[in-house]
Protein backbone atom coordinates (compact mmCIF):
# COMPACT_ATOMS: atom_id res chain seq x y z
CA UNK A 1 0.00 0.00 0.00
CA UNK A 2 1.32 3.69 -0.96
CA UNK A 3 0.05 5.55 2.15
CA UNK A 4 -1.94 7.89 -0.36
CA UNK A 5 -5.47 8.94 1.82
CA UNK A 6 -8.57 9.62 -0.03
CA UNK A 7 -7.61 13.40 -0.23
CA UNK A 8 -4.20 12.53 -2.58
CA UNK A 9 -6.76 11.37 -4.99
CA UNK A 10 -8.55 14.52 -5.51
CA UNK A 11 -5.21 16.44 -5.07
CA UNK A 12 -4.05 14.52 -8.08
CA UNK A 13 -6.91 15.89 -9.84
CA UNK A 14 -7.00 18.98 -9.54
CA UNK A 15 -3.09 19.09 -10.33
CA UNK A 16 -3.40 17.50 -13.58
CA UNK A 17 -7.41 17.94 -14.53
CA UNK A 18 -8.29 20.87 -12.54
CA UNK A 19 -9.89 22.38 -16.32
CA UNK A 20 -11.33 19.37 -17.39
CA UNK A 21 -14.74 18.60 -16.63
CA UNK A 22 -15.30 16.51 -13.12
CA UNK A 23 -19.25 16.08 -12.79
CA UNK A 24 -22.90 16.48 -14.72
CA UNK A 25 -25.68 16.59 -12.71
CA UNK A 26 -28.75 17.70 -15.15
CA UNK A 27 -27.54 21.59 -15.96
CA UNK A 28 -24.63 21.73 -13.50
CA UNK A 29 -21.20 21.31 -14.58
CA UNK A 30 -18.08 21.83 -12.54
CA UNK A 31 -14.23 21.09 -13.59
CA UNK A 32 -12.19 19.32 -11.13
CA UNK A 33 -10.51 22.15 -10.22
CA UNK A 34 -13.96 23.92 -9.09
CA UNK A 35 -15.25 21.02 -7.31
CA UNK A 36 -12.03 20.49 -5.18
CA UNK A 37 -13.15 24.16 -3.66
CA UNK A 38 -16.36 23.21 -3.02
CA UNK A 39 -15.63 20.26 -1.44
CA UNK A 40 -12.99 22.42 0.82
CA UNK A 41 -15.88 25.04 1.41
CA UNK A 42 -18.13 22.48 2.13
CA UNK A 43 -15.88 20.96 4.86
CA UNK A 44 -15.13 24.56 6.23
CA UNK A 45 -18.82 24.81 6.72
CA UNK A 46 -18.95 21.82 8.74
CA UNK A 47 -16.64 22.50 10.74
CA UNK A 48 -17.80 26.35 11.29
CA UNK A 49 -21.07 24.40 12.58
CA UNK A 50 -19.17 23.38 16.00
CA UNK A 51 -18.57 19.93 14.89
CA UNK A 52 -14.85 18.54 15.98
CA UNK A 53 -12.83 16.05 14.21
CA UNK A 54 -13.88 12.80 14.44
CA UNK A 55 -18.11 13.40 14.58
CA UNK A 56 -19.82 11.19 12.49
CA UNK A 57 -21.88 12.51 9.73
CA UNK A 58 -24.43 11.09 7.60
CA UNK A 59 -26.17 11.24 4.24
CA UNK A 60 -29.42 10.23 2.68
CA UNK A 61 -30.11 11.55 -0.42
CA UNK A 62 -30.55 10.22 -4.24
CA UNK A 63 -27.38 10.63 -6.28
CA UNK A 64 -26.19 13.88 -6.92
CA UNK A 65 -22.63 15.66 -7.98
CA UNK A 66 -23.19 16.91 -3.43
CA UNK A 67 -23.35 13.16 -2.61
CA UNK A 68 -19.99 12.95 -4.32
CA UNK A 69 -18.46 15.70 -3.18
CA UNK A 70 -19.72 14.58 0.36
CA UNK A 71 -17.26 11.96 0.22
CA UNK A 72 -14.49 13.49 -0.20
CA UNK A 73 -15.45 16.30 2.54
CA UNK A 74 -15.25 13.89 4.77
CA UNK A 75 -11.51 13.47 4.16
CA UNK A 76 -10.78 17.57 4.58
CA UNK A 77 -13.38 18.03 7.94
CA UNK A 78 -12.06 14.78 9.09
CA UNK A 79 -15.34 13.52 10.10
CA UNK A 80 -15.68 9.87 9.63
CA UNK A 81 -19.18 9.01 6.77
CA UNK A 82 -22.25 7.12 6.83
CA UNK A 83 -24.11 6.89 3.60
CA UNK A 84 -27.70 5.82 4.21
CA UNK A 85 -30.05 3.67 2.54
CA UNK A 86 -32.83 5.19 1.21
CA UNK A 87 -35.02 2.36 0.83
CA UNK A 88 -34.55 1.91 4.44
CA UNK A 89 -37.79 2.41 6.92
CA UNK A 90 -37.73 4.94 9.54
CA UNK A 91 -37.24 2.84 12.35
CA UNK A 92 -34.11 0.80 10.58
CA UNK A 93 -32.65 4.82 10.06
CA UNK A 94 -33.30 5.92 13.66
CA UNK A 95 -31.46 2.50 14.89
CA UNK A 96 -28.00 3.41 12.31
CA UNK A 97 -28.21 6.91 13.47
CA UNK A 98 -27.99 6.47 17.19
CA UNK A 99 -25.90 3.16 16.91
CA UNK A 100 -23.44 5.31 14.33
CA UNK A 101 -23.50 8.02 16.83
CA UNK A 102 -24.52 10.71 14.08
CA UNK A 103 -24.01 14.08 15.26
CA UNK A 104 -25.11 15.87 11.23
CA UNK A 105 -27.31 14.40 8.11
CA UNK A 106 -26.99 15.94 4.97
CA UNK A 107 -30.32 15.04 3.38
CA UNK A 108 -32.10 15.34 0.01
CA UNK A 109 -35.52 17.22 -0.14
CA UNK A 110 -37.18 14.37 -0.86
CA UNK A 111 -36.55 12.32 2.38
CA UNK A 112 -36.80 15.03 4.38
CA UNK A 113 -40.69 13.72 5.22
CA UNK A 114 -39.37 10.41 6.27
CA UNK A 115 -36.65 12.50 8.34
CA UNK A 116 -39.61 13.43 10.11
CA UNK A 117 -40.80 10.51 11.48
CA UNK A 118 -37.83 9.85 13.93
CA UNK A 119 -36.02 12.82 14.24
CA UNK A 120 -37.34 13.29 17.49
CA UNK A 121 -35.65 10.39 19.12
CA UNK A 122 -32.50 11.44 17.67
CA UNK A 123 -31.06 14.10 20.92
CA UNK A 124 -27.36 13.25 19.56
CA UNK A 125 -28.43 14.79 15.75
CA UNK A 126 -27.47 18.56 16.88
CA UNK A 127 -27.48 19.13 12.64
CA UNK A 128 -29.57 18.90 9.15
CA UNK A 129 -28.21 20.18 6.08
CA UNK A 130 -30.51 19.95 3.52
CA UNK A 131 -29.14 19.25 -0.48
CA UNK A 132 -31.25 22.09 -1.73
CA UNK A 133 -31.89 25.81 -2.06
CA UNK A 134 -34.06 26.17 0.89
CA UNK A 135 -34.35 24.60 3.91
CA UNK A 136 -37.12 24.12 7.37
CA UNK A 137 -36.46 26.60 9.91
CA UNK A 138 -33.50 25.93 12.40
CA UNK A 139 -31.96 23.48 9.37
CA UNK A 140 -29.14 24.63 6.92
CA UNK A 141 -29.04 24.75 3.42
CA UNK A 142 -26.14 22.55 1.78
CA UNK A 143 -25.05 25.65 -0.57
CA UNK A 144 -25.29 28.21 2.43
CA UNK A 145 -22.25 26.25 4.14
CA UNK A 146 -20.58 26.34 0.50
CA UNK A 147 -20.67 29.96 -0.14
CA UNK A 148 -20.73 31.09 3.44
CA UNK A 149 -17.44 29.49 4.05
CA UNK A 150 -13.87 29.78 3.53
CA UNK A 151 -12.15 26.20 1.97
CA UNK A 152 -9.90 24.49 4.46
CA UNK A 153 -6.19 24.41 3.33
CA UNK A 154 -5.75 21.70 5.03
CA UNK A 155 -7.66 18.05 6.80
CA UNK A 156 -8.65 18.86 10.23
CA UNK A 157 -6.77 15.81 11.58
CA UNK A 158 -3.49 14.19 11.25
CA UNK A 159 -5.22 11.24 9.39
CA UNK A 160 -3.87 7.62 9.07
CA UNK A 161 -4.30 4.71 6.86
CA UNK A 162 -6.70 2.93 9.34
CA UNK A 163 -8.36 5.85 10.50
CA UNK A 164 -12.34 4.81 10.21
CA UNK A 165 -13.73 7.10 7.57
CA UNK A 166 -16.75 5.21 5.48
CA UNK A 167 -19.25 3.69 8.01
CA UNK A 168 -21.42 1.55 5.74
CA UNK A 169 -24.63 -0.72 7.36
CA UNK A 170 -25.60 -3.73 5.96
CA UNK A 171 -28.91 -3.87 3.89
CA UNK A 172 -31.32 -4.19 7.48
CA UNK A 173 -33.54 -6.87 5.96
CA UNK A 174 -32.24 -9.70 8.30
CA UNK A 175 -32.46 -8.83 11.82
CA UNK A 176 -30.07 -4.82 12.75
CA UNK A 177 -28.13 -3.39 10.15
CA UNK A 178 -24.53 -3.85 11.22
CA UNK A 179 -22.09 -0.74 10.51
CA UNK A 180 -18.96 -1.66 8.64
CA UNK A 181 -16.08 0.13 9.23
CA UNK A 182 -13.86 1.32 6.13
CA UNK A 183 -10.69 2.51 6.27
CA UNK A 184 -8.69 5.01 4.50
CA UNK A 185 -6.63 2.45 3.29
CA UNK A 186 -9.89 0.09 2.71
CA UNK A 187 -11.24 2.58 0.34
CA UNK A 188 -7.99 3.94 -1.07
CA UNK A 189 -6.32 0.18 -1.98
CA UNK A 190 -9.92 -0.99 -3.31
CA UNK A 191 -9.76 1.89 -5.75
CA UNK A 192 -6.47 1.31 -6.63
CA UNK A 193 -7.41 -2.58 -7.39
CA UNK A 194 -10.00 -1.13 -9.79
CA UNK A 195 -7.96 0.94 -11.50
CA UNK A 196 -5.46 -1.90 -11.83
CA UNK A 197 -8.18 -4.20 -13.16
CA UNK A 198 -10.33 -1.77 -15.64
CA UNK A 199 -7.19 1.21 -16.56
CA UNK A 200 -10.10 3.72 -17.04
CA UNK A 201 -8.30 6.97 -18.45
CA UNK A 202 -9.71 10.85 -18.42
CA UNK A 203 -11.28 10.61 -21.87
CA UNK A 204 -13.99 7.77 -20.13
CA UNK A 205 -17.63 9.12 -18.98
CA UNK A 206 -18.55 7.31 -15.68
CA UNK A 207 -22.69 7.58 -14.91
CA UNK A 208 -23.13 6.93 -11.85
CA UNK A 209 -26.84 5.62 -12.20
CA UNK A 210 -26.37 2.53 -8.73
CA UNK A 211 -27.43 4.19 -5.52
CA UNK A 212 -24.18 6.17 -4.21
CA UNK A 213 -24.93 4.95 -0.73
CA UNK A 214 -24.20 1.68 -1.69
CA UNK A 215 -20.48 0.55 -2.40
CA UNK A 216 -21.78 -1.19 -5.76
CA UNK A 217 -20.92 2.53 -7.26
CA UNK A 218 -19.66 4.70 -4.76
CA UNK A 219 -16.24 3.29 -5.57
CA UNK A 220 -16.37 5.02 -8.97
CA UNK A 221 -16.43 8.35 -7.26
CA UNK A 222 -12.79 7.28 -6.29
CA UNK A 223 -11.57 6.09 -8.76
CA UNK A 224 -13.11 8.37 -11.55
CA UNK A 225 -11.60 11.28 -9.75
CA UNK A 226 -7.93 9.12 -10.09
CA UNK A 227 -8.02 9.20 -13.50
CA UNK A 228 -9.70 12.61 -14.51
CA UNK A 229 -12.59 11.31 -15.68
CA UNK A 230 -16.34 13.11 -16.45
CA UNK A 231 -18.96 11.94 -13.92
CA UNK A 232 -22.54 11.61 -14.89
CA UNK A 233 -24.70 11.42 -12.07
CA UNK A 234 -28.61 10.25 -12.12
CA UNK A 235 -30.98 10.78 -9.40
CA UNK A 236 -31.98 7.52 -9.59
CA UNK A 237 -32.57 4.59 -12.04
CA UNK A 238 -35.36 4.47 -14.90
CA UNK A 239 -34.37 2.72 -18.55
CA UNK A 240 -35.20 5.59 -19.83
CA UNK A 241 -33.03 8.31 -17.40
CA UNK A 242 -30.52 5.66 -18.16
CA UNK A 243 -30.70 5.78 -22.06
CA UNK A 244 -31.06 9.28 -22.17
CA UNK A 245 -27.80 10.12 -20.35
CA UNK A 246 -25.27 7.47 -22.35
CA UNK A 247 -27.10 9.42 -25.51
CA UNK A 248 -26.77 13.10 -24.47
CA UNK A 249 -23.46 12.37 -22.41
CA UNK A 250 -21.51 9.65 -24.44
CA UNK A 251 -21.38 7.95 -21.59
CA UNK A 252 -18.59 4.88 -21.66
CA UNK A 253 -18.51 3.25 -18.49
CA UNK A 254 -21.14 2.41 -15.92
CA UNK A 255 -22.13 -0.50 -13.25
CA UNK A 256 -25.83 -1.86 -13.29
CA UNK A 257 -27.04 -4.50 -11.28
CA UNK A 258 -28.95 -7.33 -12.82
CA UNK A 259 -32.53 -6.00 -12.81
CA UNK A 260 -31.99 -2.82 -13.94
CA UNK A 261 -30.03 -4.61 -17.00
CA UNK A 262 -32.87 -6.82 -17.14
CA UNK A 263 -35.12 -3.39 -17.62
CA UNK A 264 -32.70 -1.65 -19.97
CA UNK A 265 -32.49 -4.48 -22.59
CA UNK A 266 -36.73 -5.14 -22.15
CA UNK A 267 -37.28 -1.19 -22.73
CA UNK A 268 -39.68 -0.66 -25.82
CA UNK A 269 -38.05 2.02 -26.90
CA UNK A 270 -34.73 0.99 -26.59
CA UNK A 271 -33.78 0.58 -30.37
CA UNK A 272 -34.08 3.99 -31.15
CA UNK A 273 -31.37 5.32 -28.25
CA UNK A 274 -27.48 5.64 -29.38
CA UNK A 275 -25.70 3.86 -26.68
CA UNK A 276 -22.30 3.21 -29.14
CA UNK A 277 -19.97 5.06 -26.82
CA UNK A 278 -20.53 2.91 -23.65
CA UNK A 279 -17.18 0.37 -23.68
CA UNK A 280 -18.25 -1.14 -20.43
CA UNK A 281 -21.08 -2.05 -18.74
CA UNK A 282 -20.27 -3.49 -15.63
CA UNK A 283 -22.54 -5.62 -13.41
CA UNK A 284 -22.51 -7.01 -9.68
CA UNK A 285 -24.82 -7.39 -6.56
CA UNK A 286 -26.05 -10.58 -7.85
CA UNK A 287 -25.40 -13.07 -10.37
CA UNK A 288 -26.81 -12.75 -14.00
CA UNK A 289 -28.95 -15.65 -15.69
CA UNK A 290 -26.48 -15.97 -19.40
CA UNK A 291 -29.24 -16.02 -21.49
CA UNK A 292 -30.29 -12.35 -20.08
CA UNK A 293 -26.12 -11.55 -20.50
CA UNK A 294 -26.72 -12.05 -23.99
CA UNK A 295 -29.91 -10.91 -24.15
CA UNK A 296 -28.16 -7.70 -23.18
CA UNK A 297 -25.33 -8.06 -25.55
CA UNK A 298 -27.61 -7.85 -28.50
CA UNK A 299 -28.35 -4.25 -27.04
CA UNK A 300 -24.86 -3.08 -26.32
CA UNK A 301 -22.28 -5.31 -27.70
CA UNK A 302 -19.72 -7.61 -25.76
CA UNK A 303 -18.55 -5.10 -23.13
CA UNK A 304 -20.55 -6.75 -19.94
CA UNK A 305 -18.19 -7.55 -17.47
CA UNK A 306 -19.70 -9.36 -14.03
CA UNK A 307 -17.77 -8.23 -10.93
CA UNK A 308 -18.18 -9.78 -6.92
CA UNK A 309 -17.51 -7.88 -4.19
CA UNK A 310 -19.47 -6.90 -0.49
CA UNK A 311 -19.60 -4.08 1.73
CA UNK A 312 -16.98 -5.77 4.27
CA UNK A 313 -14.65 -5.77 1.43
CA UNK A 314 -14.38 -2.07 -0.31
CA UNK A 315 -16.10 -3.82 -2.30
CA UNK A 316 -14.21 -5.14 -5.14
CA UNK A 317 -12.99 -9.43 -4.96
CA UNK A 318 -13.17 -10.83 -8.50
CA UNK A 319 -13.86 -9.27 -12.23
CA UNK A 320 -14.55 -10.05 -15.58
CA UNK A 321 -12.59 -8.21 -18.39
CA UNK A 322 -13.73 -7.84 -21.61
CA UNK A 323 -10.61 -9.79 -23.45
CA UNK A 324 -11.75 -12.74 -20.84
CA UNK A 325 -15.59 -12.90 -22.96
CA UNK A 326 -16.52 -15.35 -25.19
CA UNK A 327 -19.83 -15.26 -26.51
CA UNK A 328 -19.10 -18.12 -29.58
CA UNK A 329 -18.11 -21.29 -28.36
CA UNK A 330 -19.49 -23.59 -25.47
CA UNK A 331 -16.52 -23.37 -23.18
CA UNK A 332 -16.78 -19.32 -23.35
CA UNK A 333 -21.07 -18.86 -23.51
CA UNK A 334 -20.36 -21.35 -20.25
CA UNK A 335 -17.95 -18.94 -18.89
CA UNK A 336 -19.96 -15.72 -19.10
CA UNK A 337 -21.73 -16.83 -15.88
CA UNK A 338 -18.54 -16.27 -13.98
CA UNK A 339 -17.85 -13.53 -11.98
CA UNK A 340 -13.82 -13.58 -13.30
CA UNK A 341 -11.11 -14.08 -11.20
CA UNK A 342 -9.59 -12.30 -7.99
CA UNK A 343 -8.22 -8.40 -8.78
CA UNK A 344 -4.91 -7.77 -8.06
CA UNK A 345 -4.18 -6.95 -4.37
CA UNK A 346 -6.77 -9.46 -3.50
CA UNK A 347 -6.51 -13.03 -2.17
CA UNK A 348 -9.13 -15.18 -2.33
CA UNK A 349 -9.60 -18.96 -1.01
CA UNK A 350 -12.86 -21.76 -1.03
CA UNK A 351 -12.71 -23.00 2.08
CA UNK A 352 -15.42 -26.36 3.58
CA UNK A 353 -17.73 -25.78 6.65
CA UNK A 354 -14.30 -26.77 8.74
CA UNK A 355 -11.95 -23.86 7.14
CA UNK A 356 -10.30 -26.68 5.03
CA UNK A 357 -9.24 -25.48 1.32
CA UNK A 358 -12.05 -26.97 -1.28
CA UNK A 359 -9.83 -28.00 -4.21
CA UNK A 360 -10.50 -27.00 -8.11
CA UNK A 361 -13.56 -27.76 -9.12
CA UNK A 362 -15.20 -28.13 -6.11
CA UNK A 363 -17.61 -25.84 -4.13
CA UNK A 364 -16.95 -23.89 -0.92
CA UNK A 365 -17.21 -20.45 0.36
CA UNK A 366 -14.96 -17.63 0.01
CA UNK A 367 -12.67 -15.96 1.81
CA UNK A 368 -11.06 -12.92 1.36
CA UNK A 369 -7.61 -11.56 2.65
CA UNK A 370 -6.31 -8.05 1.27
CA UNK A 371 -5.77 -4.19 2.36
CA UNK A 372 -9.51 -3.61 1.03
CA UNK A 373 -11.08 -5.78 4.40
CA UNK A 374 -12.93 -3.76 6.59
CA UNK A 375 -11.16 -3.29 9.81
CA UNK A 376 -14.67 -4.72 11.72
CA UNK A 377 -18.04 -4.18 12.33
CA UNK A 378 -18.62 -0.86 14.42
CA UNK A 379 -19.59 -1.75 18.40
CA UNK A 380 -19.80 -5.91 17.35
CA UNK A 381 -16.87 -7.69 18.67
CA UNK A 382 -18.32 -10.89 18.32
CA UNK A 383 -19.74 -10.73 14.38
CA UNK A 384 -15.84 -9.48 14.08
CA UNK A 385 -14.52 -12.19 15.40
CA UNK A 386 -17.13 -14.67 13.25
CA UNK A 387 -16.03 -13.12 9.91
CA UNK A 388 -12.47 -12.12 10.37
CA UNK A 389 -11.00 -15.18 11.09
CA UNK A 390 -7.34 -16.38 10.49
CA UNK A 391 -6.42 -13.02 8.52
CA UNK A 392 -9.33 -13.83 6.59
CA UNK A 393 -13.36 -12.45 5.90
CA UNK A 394 -15.47 -15.26 5.70
CA UNK A 395 -18.03 -13.70 3.15
CA UNK A 396 -20.89 -16.48 3.31
CA UNK A 397 -21.23 -16.39 -0.37
CA UNK A 398 -20.91 -20.08 -1.77
CA UNK A 399 -19.39 -20.36 -5.06
CA UNK A 400 -16.38 -22.86 -7.39
CA UNK A 401 -13.60 -22.44 -8.96
CA UNK A 402 -12.78 -24.02 -12.30
CA UNK A 403 -9.47 -24.59 -13.52
CA UNK A 404 -8.27 -20.86 -15.07
CA UNK A 405 -9.22 -19.18 -11.93
CA UNK A 406 -12.58 -17.77 -13.11
CA UNK A 407 -14.67 -18.19 -9.98
CA UNK A 408 -18.55 -19.33 -10.20
CA UNK A 409 -20.83 -17.76 -7.64
CA UNK A 410 -23.19 -20.39 -6.37
CA UNK A 411 -25.28 -19.33 -3.70
CA UNK A 412 -25.31 -17.39 -0.41
CA UNK A 413 -24.97 -19.58 2.17
CA UNK A 414 -28.41 -18.41 3.42
CA UNK A 415 -30.01 -18.78 0.39
CA UNK A 416 -29.10 -22.49 -0.20
CA UNK A 417 -31.95 -24.98 0.08
CA UNK A 418 -31.67 -28.33 1.61
CA UNK A 419 -34.49 -30.60 0.21
CA UNK A 420 -34.47 -34.17 1.36
CA UNK A 421 -30.58 -33.76 2.32
CA UNK A 422 -29.91 -32.27 -1.05
CA UNK A 423 -28.04 -28.84 -1.46
CA UNK A 424 -29.81 -27.21 -3.94
CA UNK A 425 -28.85 -23.67 -5.25
CA UNK A 426 -30.95 -21.54 -6.04
CA UNK A 427 -29.02 -19.59 -9.04
CA UNK A 428 -29.05 -23.24 -10.62
CA UNK A 429 -32.82 -22.67 -10.40
CA UNK A 430 -33.52 -19.40 -11.49
CA UNK A 431 -31.25 -19.34 -14.29
CA UNK A 432 -33.08 -22.09 -15.75
CA UNK A 433 -36.47 -20.58 -15.20
CA UNK A 434 -34.56 -17.16 -16.51
CA UNK A 435 -34.43 -19.59 -20.60
CA UNK A 436 -38.19 -19.63 -20.49
CA UNK A 437 -39.09 -17.00 -22.48
CA UNK A 438 -42.53 -15.40 -20.96
CA UNK A 439 -40.57 -15.04 -17.52
CA UNK A 440 -38.68 -11.22 -16.85
CA UNK A 441 -38.19 -11.63 -13.14
CA UNK A 442 -37.32 -14.97 -10.99
CA UNK A 443 -37.26 -15.58 -7.32
CA UNK A 444 -36.18 -18.78 -6.04
CA UNK A 445 -36.76 -19.70 -2.29
CA UNK A 446 -37.07 -22.36 0.22
CA UNK A 447 -40.60 -22.85 2.18
CA UNK A 448 -41.16 -25.53 4.72
CA UNK A 449 -42.27 -28.97 3.94
CA UNK A 450 -43.02 -31.66 6.03
CA UNK A 451 -41.55 -34.66 3.71
CA UNK A 452 -38.49 -32.85 2.41
CA UNK A 453 -37.74 -30.74 5.29
CA UNK A 454 -37.64 -27.98 2.54
CA UNK A 455 -39.64 -27.31 -0.49
CA UNK A 456 -38.22 -25.31 -3.94
CA UNK A 457 -40.40 -22.75 -4.74
CA UNK A 458 -40.75 -19.93 -7.13
CA UNK A 459 -41.96 -16.45 -7.55
CA UNK A 460 -42.55 -15.29 -10.68
CA UNK A 461 -42.64 -11.89 -12.62
CA UNK A 462 -44.02 -12.55 -16.47
CA UNK A 463 -43.29 -10.10 -19.58
CA UNK A 464 -46.18 -8.37 -20.41
CA UNK A 465 -46.97 -9.38 -23.94
CA UNK A 466 -46.02 -13.24 -22.68
CA UNK A 467 -48.51 -15.77 -20.92
CA UNK A 468 -47.48 -19.76 -18.95
CA UNK A 469 -48.88 -21.16 -15.95
CA UNK A 470 -47.19 -22.70 -13.32
CA UNK A 471 -47.15 -26.31 -15.24
CA UNK A 472 -45.54 -24.59 -18.13
CA UNK A 473 -42.63 -23.29 -16.18
CA UNK A 474 -42.07 -26.65 -13.97
CA UNK A 475 -42.23 -28.94 -16.99
CA UNK A 476 -39.65 -26.38 -18.52
CA UNK A 477 -36.86 -26.76 -15.39
CA UNK A 478 -37.42 -30.12 -16.30
CA UNK A 479 -35.99 -30.39 -19.41
CA UNK A 480 -32.97 -27.81 -17.55
CA UNK A 481 -32.13 -29.26 -14.65
CA UNK A 482 -32.43 -32.19 -12.00
CA UNK A 483 -35.81 -33.04 -11.35
CA UNK A 484 -35.13 -32.73 -7.40
CA UNK A 485 -34.18 -29.18 -8.06
CA UNK A 486 -36.77 -28.23 -10.06
CA UNK A 487 -39.85 -25.70 -8.67
CA UNK A 488 -42.51 -28.17 -6.68
CA UNK A 489 -44.52 -25.03 -6.70
CA UNK A 490 -44.70 -21.64 -8.53
CA UNK A 491 -46.25 -18.19 -7.78
CA UNK A 492 -47.02 -15.78 -10.33
CA UNK A 493 -46.51 -12.36 -9.23
CA UNK A 494 -48.87 -9.60 -10.96
CA UNK A 495 -45.78 -6.78 -9.11
CA UNK A 496 -42.44 -6.60 -9.53
CA UNK A 497 -40.50 -8.89 -6.92
CA UNK A 498 -39.59 -6.38 -3.38
CA UNK A 499 -36.00 -4.80 -4.23
CA UNK A 500 -33.10 -3.28 -1.55
CA UNK A 501 -32.26 0.15 -2.60
CA UNK A 502 -29.15 -1.66 -4.60
CA UNK A 503 -31.38 -3.53 -6.57
CA UNK A 504 -31.36 -6.85 -4.93
CA UNK A 505 -33.92 -9.15 -4.78
CA UNK A 506 -35.46 -9.48 -1.54
CA UNK A 507 -36.04 -13.03 -0.76
CA UNK A 508 -35.97 -12.59 3.06
CA UNK A 509 -39.41 -10.25 1.98
CA UNK A 510 -40.69 -13.10 0.02
CA UNK A 511 -39.94 -15.82 2.41
CA UNK A 512 -41.50 -14.44 5.49
CA UNK A 513 -45.59 -15.10 4.96
CA UNK A 514 -44.13 -19.03 4.77
CA UNK A 515 -41.92 -19.09 7.67
CA UNK A 516 -43.76 -16.96 9.99
CA UNK A 517 -44.41 -19.10 13.19
CA UNK A 518 -42.23 -21.76 12.51
CA UNK A 519 -39.05 -22.10 15.18
CA UNK A 520 -36.07 -22.23 12.56
CA UNK A 521 -35.81 -20.51 9.57
CA UNK A 522 -34.67 -23.96 7.68
CA UNK A 523 -35.68 -27.08 7.66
Amino acid sequence: MSGILVGDILERAETLYGDRPAVVDGETRYTYGEVGQRIRRLAGGLLGLGLPPGAHIAILANNSHRYFETYFAAHYAGMPLAPLNIRLSAEELSFIMRDGEIRALLVGPEYLELLSQFREALPELAHVIVLDAAAPEGDRTYESLITGSEPVAQPAREWAEDDLINLCYTGGTTGLPKGVMLSQRNVVANAEHVQMTFGFDEDDVWMHVAPLFHLADAWACFVMTMVGAKQVYVPGFSPDGFLDAVQSEGVTATILVPTMVNFVVNHPQVGEYDVSSLRVIMFGASPMAVDRIQAAKAIFGPILCQAYGMTETAPLLTAQRLEWLDYETPAGVERLASCGREVMGVRLRLVDADGGEVPRGGVGEIVARGPNVMQGYWKRPEETAVALRDGWMHTGDIARLDDEGFYFIVDRAKDMIISGGENIFTTEVENALYEHPAVLEVAVIGVPNAQWGEAVHAVVVLRPDQEATEADLIAHCHGKIAGYKCPKSVALSSEPLPKSGPGKILKTELRKPFWEGQEIGVH
